[in-house]
């Protein structure tokens, strides 16, 4: 017998959907009656279940899975309780532009037996809520309920093109319990939609006027500069941006980057940015703003100067789901990044190496000059202490990590992924350790705790790409990991064998509001109070073990560095423990306190 389950799965399965990250519920019942169904007459099912004790662990898995595969993942969570618990993880995989169908079952609509899946426990009363979707809404690209069996394959076909479209981002279905339950006949099942005819939307180029402008006003610019964030989630897109830098000596700044749009090694990247002005931005009279969230912040006295012409290229350079988001500009282009740069290069290989030569020569003497100088700084850093001359610095610590990667991965560590969300200091592991197209990694949002399970869902994720990694390294800081509900996660890497290293960048509490508060309060009475007095600090005792929680809940290997010294022989042994013996490593780095 089929029912709507049926249709779900098999939908999903011809779409090319492989894994669905699930915290089950009693709105779910047709669901795993399906699957067991599946197993019994096929030996498997359709597409792999990845179970998750928390809803925030699953969107963040499915998160890291699509960022790793480009291609869509699902979570199935329990009616409206299991859709609050996923929270910032839907904050996440909106800005992330993450491609995701989210599915949540609702209470039964019928109380009296009418429909098999009628209420029949209590909580069917307290979870039947008047808008389930509104929880949302404001966050998805495409919210709808299935009415029945019938037409839920074009439903679903509808919401996964929707997410797979630029800009891409979550989707949201749900349906009642009885509607999941409602039997469907061997035509409506034979008549599953396929992906053949659901293709995304093709992206969007520049009009052959903005090429020309842009075009014209790189070339013939004293000092012209790319700010980018996200050209890294198309890597098609870095190989155009690499070559465009190159050809015209135009510098390169990432701001708060989500992924690698540019090769750490290129000469002409000028860094990561993350918190104050940007360097180099006062200096510039042409400014390419390309798929960026934020290229300054005004209240810090970031503008390009006056007369410096501004190009926006994005999905969306309007910013609609910001409640404010402006950018002075000369033109405001709404284009696929891949396609628009590939229009760039093409247009200055026409215009001819002899008609910007001279003026090309003079500005990559001065990136050089400028590159030289940073890679001083960034080598320099990792030779510090902290203050009390025993703890590592932050810098110390990446130039460790970078360094005992490089020795002890088959790949001279070519075939590492990152991830890192280490919050306060994003901007020192970015530019410490320079990463490659395609090797690292943050969610995008600003919700904490994503990256425990998208270390999960990288893991599955490149298994299904084919794409092979010596290890799997992610950075966060200690508020973070308590964010990420470590026992879930680790419970899950170990039951789905997705063994990872997790670098624990221990300051004894949360840094981030306290360099919010001096921002604003600079000589104030909290300038010059301890973490600990202002409550953002978990103080120097007592503190939590956060390798021991790994331990309990995953049989993870675990370790603390309180000592510089002892900082490379601990990083070698963990890698050692998750390329060899397959399980997770945490190693608890102790820094200066906040």
């Amino acid at each position: 017998m089929y029912t709507t389950a049926s249709v779900f799965f098999k939908t999903l399965a011809n779409a090319g959907v492989t894994h669905a990250f699930v915290n089950w519920g009693s709105d779910h019942i047709a669901l795993l009656e399906e699957l067991q169904r599946q197993r019994v007459e096929h030996g498997k099912t359709l597409i792999d279940i990845v179970t998750c004790p928390s809803e925030y662990v699953a969107l963040s898995a499915a998160h890291g899975y699509a960022q790793i595969t480009g291609k869509p993942a699902v979570v199935i969570v329990n009616g409206d309780a299991g859709t609050q618990t996923m929270a910032g993880a839907v904050h996440n995989a909106d800005k992330g532009q993450m491609p995701v169908l989210i599915f949540a079952g609702s209470a039964p609509f019928t109380a009296n037996g009418e429909l098999r899946g009628s209420k029949d426990d209590y909580g069917m009363w307290l979870q039947d809520v008047p808008d389930q979707p509104a929880i949302v809404r404001q966050y998805m690209r495409y919210v709808a309920q299935i009415h029945s069996g019938k037409n839920a394959s074009s439903m679903i076909m509808r919401a996964l093109q929707i997410a797979t479209s630029q800009p891409k981002g979550p989707v949201y279905l749900w349906a009642r319990r009885e509607v999941i339950e409602e039997d469907i006949d061997e035509a409506t099942m034979t008549a599953a939609a396929t992906l053949s005819k659901w293709p995304s939307v093709t992206a969007g180029a520049l009009t052959s006027r903005a090429v020309n402008t842009i075009t014209s006003a790189l070339i013939h610019a004293e000092f012209p500069l790319i700010l980018t964030a996200n050209a890294g989630r198309n890597p098609s897109a870095t190989k155009l941006l690499a070559e465009l830098s190159n050809v015209l000596a135009v510098g390169v700044l990432a701001c708060a980057s989500s992924s690698v749009p540019i090769a750490g090694s290129h000469p002409y990247l000028l860094g990561y940015h993350f918190w104050g002005r940007q360097p180099h931005l006062d200096s510039a009279d042409v400014v390419l703003v390309l798929d960026i969230d934020v290229p300054w912040v005004d209240a810090d006295g970031c503008e390009p100067p006056a007369g410096a012409k501004v190009f926006v290229i994005d999905n969306d350079p309007l910013k609609r789901t910001f409640g404010w988001s402006h950018v002075d500009a000369d033109l405001l282009c709404t284009a696929d990044t891949e396609t628009a740069l590939g229009q760039l290069v093409e247009a200055v290989r026409a215009v001819g190496a002899e008609t910007y030569d001279k003026k090309v020569q003079a500005r990559r003497r001065s990136l050089e000059a400028i590159k030289a100088a940073r890679q001083t700084q960034l080598s320099h850093a990792e030779t510090l202490l902290a203050p009390d001359g025993v703890l590592p610095t932050v810098p110390l610590l990446l130039g460790a990590l970078r360094s005992a990667v490089a020795a002890q991965t088959p790949s001279g560590g070519q075939q590492v992924l990152y991830l890192t969300e280490a919050a306060s200091v994003s901007g020192l592991v970015w530019n410490h350790l320079a990463p490659e197209p395609g090797s690292m990694f943050m969610s995008g949002g600003t919700s904490l705790g994503w990256v425990l399970g998208a270390s999960v869902g990288v893991s599955i994720g490149a298994k299904v790409a084919r794409t092979e990694y010596d290890l799997v390294v992610s950075l966060t800081g200690d508020g973070n990991y308590l964010f990420g509900a470590p026992t879930a996660t680790y419970w899950v890497a170990k039951k789905y064998s997705t063994p990872f290293l997790m670098i624990v960048v221990n300051n004894r509490g949360w840094f981030s509001p306290k360099f919010s508060m001096r921002a604003v309060h600079p000589t104030g009475l909290g300038s010059v109070a301890s973490g600990e007095k202002l409550s953002v600090g978990f103080g120097q005792e007592g503190n939590v073990d956060y390798g021991g929680v790994a331990a309990a809940a995953g049989g993870a290997w675990a370790r603390q560095v309180a000592r510089a010294d002892q900082l490379r022989s601990v990083l070698e042994e963990a890698m050692r423990v998750v390329m060899q013996e397959r399980r997770c490593a945490v190693v608890d780095c102790l820094v200066e306190s906040i």
